[in-house]
């Protein structure tokens, strides 16, 4: 998986006071879990914009001024209710022989032909629970829908997971295609038609076979 580097320094004080000043600068406050003892530290709002604006999952590498660098998974944030701005970060150090688990993405590879022929397709987990040492955990979970024909679904246990595990049951369905409603009117919008070209033909072969009126 790919990593992200965060700047930081090291906080001597962690107080409402000294967190308010660093928000004013620009810095976000951050506390990474999972060592000896909690680490806080500050870095630029800006460093985080690729960690947490964009649809890939990364691990980060806290880079502090003492040349310090230690590796973590994005735990938590906290937004301004109204701005938006960073307010808060909670990263856990990973260690290389400890499973953690994270949310990743799920990508759809290949064309469905039930999607071609008109199907509506349905994937209702853009991201997938995963548990798995930090050098195996993968940058996307890849579901291959190439054959996919109206009807049919794609579960967790079709998919590949090679040195990870997916936390979620088999039968979980990840896709699938389903008959369009557009598809389910027009077919009877047809039966109707039919049904009314029927009725025609069988009004017209009994006024034909009525006798004249004398």
């Amino acid at each position: 998986m790919k990593s992200i580097t965060i700047k930081g320094s090291k906080r001597e004080s962690v107080g409402k006071v000294s967190t308010k000043a660093l928000r004013n600068a620009g810095k976000v406050p951050c506390v990474l879990y999972g060592g000896d003892q909690a680490l806080h530290f500050a870095a630029d709002e800006l460093a985080f914009s690729k960690l947490v604006y964009t649809p890939n999952v990364y691990t980060a590498t806290i880079e502090l001024e003492s040349g310090e660098k230690l590796k973590a998974i994005l735990q938590d944030i906290q937004f301004h209710p109204v701005s938006d701005k960073i307010l808060h970060v909670d990263f856990y150090e990973l260690s290389e022989d400890k499973e953690v688990t994270m949310d990743i993405p799920l990508r759809l590879i290949g064309n469905s032909p039930g999607v071609l022929l008109g199907g509506n397709l349905r994937n209702p987990f853009r991201t997938l629970r995963v548990k798995a040492i930090p050098s195996k955990l993968p940058d996307f979970i890849n579901a291959d829908i190439s054959e996919i024909q109206i009807g049919d679904k794609l579960t967790v246990a079709d998919l590949s997971t090679g040195d990870f595990a997916i936390l979620h049951p088999d039968n979980t369905v990840v896709v699938q295609v389903r008959v369009s409603r557009l598809a389910v009117e027009s077919e009877d919008e047809d039966d109707d038609a039919e049904g009314e070209v029927a009725e025609g033909a069988e009004g017209e072969a009994s006024a034909e076979a009525a006798p004249a009126a004398e």
